[in-house]
């Protein structure tokens, strides 16, 4: 083969590499893995029928899954029957389209891919990956039916780590 029929051989694979390279970096962003943004939302103050703090209805401690994940989450009652989901001391890797579900998946050490199986409910884009941080639940969440918090990758359908949550009695 002559070196001008090699040419566009050449400069159509280095097209085609370049097109792939971006995309891969598109997706998979792996900058996110050196980022950090941190939160810190003041508690909501919740009281109770005579004036004094709320306790939690239900807490969880996070465990890693995909990405090492530490920190624990409780559901709050506000004082007009809604509730919140606080996540305190939050440490996670940061990533693409992390997302807060609440699922009626049980939180399983190891995988966490089960947590999609089921029902969720998605209560808003993750604000940081590390610190403290509020999310408002839907009005008529069951929190008897959705009891487990994740950390979920919406790109690629994983859970970075994850919550079961125990209610207080």
């Amino acid at each position: 083969m002559s070196s001008r029929t090699k040419r566009p051989v050449f400069w159509i694979t280095t097209a085609v590499v370049l097109v792939a390279a971006a995309v891969a970096l598109y997706l998979f962003q792996p900058w996110r893995l050196f980022t950090t943004h941190r939160v810190d939302e003041a508690a909501p103050v919740a009281t109770n029928q005579q004036g004094a703090a709320a306790d939690p209805l239900a807490t969880g401690t996070f465990i890693s899954h995909e990405h090492g994940t530490s920190g624990s989450a409780e559901i709050l009652p506000l004082g007009d029957g809604k509730k919140t989901l606080r996540l305190t001391n939050l440490r996670t890797s940061d990533g693409p389209a992390l997302h807060v579900w609440l699922s009626d998946q049980p939180v399983k050490p190891g995988g966490g891919g089960n947590l999609d199986d089921g029902d969720h409910v998605d209560v808003g884009s993750l604000k940081g990956n590390e610190g403290n941080q509020n999310y408002a639940i839907p009005a008529g969440t069951d929190l008897d039916t959705f009891s487990t918090v994740t950390i979920w990758c919406e790109r690629f359908s994983v859970s970075f780590g994850a919550a079961g949550l125990k209610q207080r009695t």
